[in-house]
């Protein structure tokens, strides 16, 4: 009907016509690789979150940021802890964060860098370097070699007071003990047969646990709380002449037990895990206690190398030990913790026993403890 000449002609024209309605063809294959990318796309997103290395690199950068975030509004509302917070609070691993803390702090730090991470730890914690024995950085070769550094001689005096302070660090309560309830800080109390556990190591009887302890009835318990920052020397002494004869070590958990904490927790000395040493001084029942708590890595007692903290197991373990007569001299060294933690003294002493100091005071190794003593060193 047309001829080819003028379809030929036309075609030109028509190309134009349709051309904006062409869509350019895309193949099938094409379209199925777009979206398998998008596929794995995503599941690399998710397996990043999911791997071991997003632990570190992750989660703990950002937990680290909402914690302190949230510890920031609840000191600015004046926040209450609820109970479930506590549980939740508990359940946390800290045996098993305490245990790799224990052997990162172990660990050899290179040379090169020791100057700048201790640096760091003594501006963080305000350490005072100058009663070390050894004030070169470089000296120490780990963290836990750093924590534990001795002090050179002169620098704590050791008074002539019968009771002495054994450690550095801040007093969390002190004063007579005369119920079963003691208290671990103001109106927050703990019971003292789970604290110290069945009386195996004295013959006399009573049925009254408390009387049980005391040599003479005329007398009364008195306890000491003294809690160790990271900052604080971490070494203990004997407190006084004394005798330790029995030791009963509690596996139990290793909550913080910083005086904020331990104002929400009650009875967390009787949970936490702790090495009771018991014996007698000059006015009858004596007992000295180490109390692990979170990133504690061990408790040494340098008298009683077969004790073995913080390891695997069940945390309701219960060792006992008698020790025959360990004879320790007041202001000799007895152990130390690998990071900060809490010597606890319970003592029988006469009821006119009269602390010099109080709940929130600073106090250093070889300080007296009372009034009296104080007194009679002038």
């Amino acid at each position: 009907m047309f001829p080819p000449t003028r379809l030929r002609s036309c075609l030109p024209v028509m190309n134009q016509m349709y051309k904006p309605r062409l869509r350019p063809h895309r193949p099938f294959r094409q379209t199925s690789t777009i979206q398998t990318k998008s596929f794995n796309t995503n599941a690399n997103n998710k397996t990043k979150w999911l791997n071991f290395r997003a632990i570190f690199t992750r989660w703990m950068p950002l937990g680290s940021v909402m914690y302190v975030g949230w510890c920031y509004i609840r000191a600015s509302i004046d926040y209450e802890v609820s109970k479930v917070e506590i549980k939740f609070y508990e359940m946390f691993p800290f045996r098993v964060t305490s245990r790799l803390w224990g052997k990162m702090a172990a660990c050899e730090i290179p040379v090169s860098l020791r100057s700048f991470v201790y640096g760091t730890y003594i501006r963080m914690f305000s350490v005072n370097l100058n009663d070390a024995a050894v004030t070169d950085l470089k000296y120490y070769k780990s963290l836990s070699a750093f924590f534990t550094r001795p002090l050179r001689d002169g620098a704590r005096y050791i008074s002539a007071a019968p009771c002495v302070s054994p450690c550095d660090g801040v007093v969390l309560n002190c004063g007579p003990a005369d119920t079963d309830k003691i208290e671990q800080v103001k109106g927050v109390t703990y019971s003292l047969e789970e604290f110290l556990g069945e009386n195996k190591w004295l013959k006399r009887k009573d049925e009254s646990y408390y009387n049980s302890l005391l040599k003479n009835k005329e007398n009364i318990l008195h306890q000491c709380i003294i809690y160790l920052a990271p900052g604080d020397y971490h070494r203990f002494h004997a407190p006084c002449d004394w005798t330790a004869t029995f030791r009963r070590h509690f596996s139990g958990k290793l909550l913080s037990v910083n005086p904020w904490l331990a104002k929400l927790i009650p009875g967390l000395f009787t949970v936490n895990e702790r090495a009771v040493y018991v014996g007698e001084w000059e006015y009858g029942f004596f007992s000295m206690t180490a109390v692990g708590a979170t990133n504690v890595g061990s408790i040494e007692i340098f008298k009683d190398p077969e004790l073995r903290t913080n390891t695997k197991g069940k945390r309701n373990r219960v060792n006992e030990l008698e020790l025959g007569q360990v004879c320790m001299s007041k202001g000799e060294l007895f152990g130390q913790f690998n990071m900060g933690s809490t010597i606890i003294l319970l003592f029988e002493a006469p009821k006119d026993f009269k602390f010099d100091m109080a709940a929130g005071d600073k106090v250093l190794v070889g300080q007296s403890l009372t009034k009296v003593t104080r007194q009679m060193t002038r």
